[in-house]
């Protein structure tokens, strides 16, 4: 059987990969691993989703399956995947569920899997409840099955912590918020005009068929269009499930997670939070942050692609940032994953402490151009090791120098090799990245 867990849960068509009984399987297997059977208490589970349709369908598989294997489930409703990852440890709850594909398109659904706490699962455990899908334990019977409950304050809960971890008001901002007609389309406006921002929401009905739909953060010209229509001081953009925030400033330019990390960073440097003075980050990082942290005396440490990898990281070495250029933003002492709301309420803080406007404070990194090409191949692994591919990665390197860099890596997910090159100017790093695709096309 291929692996089900990828780099951020299960994904797939929802009824067609992701099915009712898979979802019911995973979700009875990952309670069997993560609550087993024995315990001194009865297994509490927490279960949310985002609007899309078919998570309806998956929350009743997944809350079915979890009181088959004994959970008692709490279930939380529409609610950002932050959210419920908080509220895993808040509820003192030993696992949790989130029903959602994040940015993918509405008929995509997935599952993501918290710990106790709402930690994310690592590989080794991911692993254990993939062996028990394929041999499932034997379920409880009469008073051993497990109850299902509807938590009817947790959006509530959820906006109070955001409110809770952001460090001033924000009294005086004018913001427009595109919630991707996804998860936070409640909680975002809510959390924002609470903490004090005059707020604009769009993209804020979701129907269970629009969501990502042309909007949020991978569709940002309307957010950049509304910004400039109401004049506000900035816009911030979520993807479906929340757990990630790009903004525009306030003449309508793109502000990515890079520049977003370079801003907390230094906030939290000066407040004496930023811990070992290290932003945590992963090889897809823009080479414009390295050398703009390098300037200002902030560390940095790389990890590999996924926010997964940024939270060990975080974790195992106590530190206070890290995060994707894809605007997953982790701050540990108030969140166990990324959250795009907490990311947003910091973001708009530091700009409401300060009084410089955002364009000025994202100023302090010069993003270089970077040119991303992905190349299908046949054999993704051997094509990224073939001696030729190597060579040809090394000259573009020399020619470089220290003004640029390459990365090329295999896909996750797919038989694709991605192909990434930064240099000084736009033309440089597309006629680099043209070069090594030639190359890597060749070796597949």
């Amino acid at each position: 059987m291929a692996r089900l867990f990828g780099t951020d849960g299960i994904r797939g068509l929802a009824n067609r990969d992701l099915t009712p009984e898979l979802a019911l399987s995973v979700a009875a297997a990952a309670a069997s691993v993560l609550a087993p059977a024995g315990a001194a208490h009865r297994p509490v589970a927490v279960v949310g989703r985002d609007p899309r349709a078919s998570g309806e369908m998956l929350q009743a598989a997944v809350c079915a399956g979890l009181a088959a294997a004994g959970a008692d489930v709490l279930q939380v409703g529409v609610l950002p995947t932050p959210g419920v990852a908080h509220l895993v440890g808040a509820l003192g709850a030993d696992l949790g569920v989130m029903i959602s594909a994040s940015h993918n398109p509405m008929p995509d659904n997935g599952i993501k899997v918290f710990a106790a706490g709402g930690h994310k699962l690592d590989d080794a455990v991911e692993d254990a409840i993939e062996a028990a899908v394929a041999a499932p334990a034997a379920r409880p019977t009469g008073a051993g099955v497990g109850r299902i409950y509807d938590i009817t304050d947790a959006h509530d809960r959820y906006v109070t912590h955001l409110l809770a971890s952001t460090p001033n008001r924000l009294d005086g901002l004018k913001v427009v918020v595109d919630c991707a007609n996804g998860a936070a389309w409640a909680a975002a406006p809510q959390a924002y005009r609470e903490a004090g921002a005059e707020v604009i929401a769009i993209n804020a009905l979701p129907d269970g068929e629009n969501i990502n739909d042309g909007c949020g953060s991978t569709h940002l010209e309307p957010l950049r269009a509304a910004v400039l229509a109401e004049g506000a001081d900035l816009g911030i953009a979520h993807d479906g499930d929340a757990d990630r925030c790009l903004a525009v400033d306030a003449a309508g330019e793109v502000v990515d997670g890079d520049q977003i990390m370079a801003v907390l960073a230094l906030a939290l440097r000066e407040s004496g939070e930023l811990v070992d003075d290290t932003l945590v980050v992963t090889v897809m990082s823009n080479l414009g942050l390295h050398l703009a942290m390098r300037d200002a005396g902030v560390k940095l440490r790389s990890t590999a692609v996924g926010d997964r990898y940024v939270l060990e990281e975080l974790r195992g070495a106590g530190l206070a940032l890290g995060g994707e250029q894809s605007g997953h933003v982790v701050l540990p002492a108030y969140a166990t994953t990324g959250d795009g709301l907490l990311t947003a309420m910091r973001l708009m803080a530091r700009i409401a402490a300060t009084g410089k406007p955002l364009a000025e404070l994202a100023g302090v990194m010069r993003k270089l151009p970077q040119v991303l090409v992905n190349v299908r191949v046949a054999d993704k692994a051997a094509v990224a090791a073939s001696t030729a591919v190597g060579q040809a990665v090394a000259e573009v390197e020399t020619e470089l120098g220290d003004t640029g860099r390459v990365l090329l890596r295999p896909s996750g997910t797919e038989q694709l090799v991605r192909v990434m090159v930064e240099a000084p100017t736009q033309d440089l790093a597309q006629s680099c990245a043209d070069r090594l695709a030639a190359v890597v096309s060749a070796a597949g």
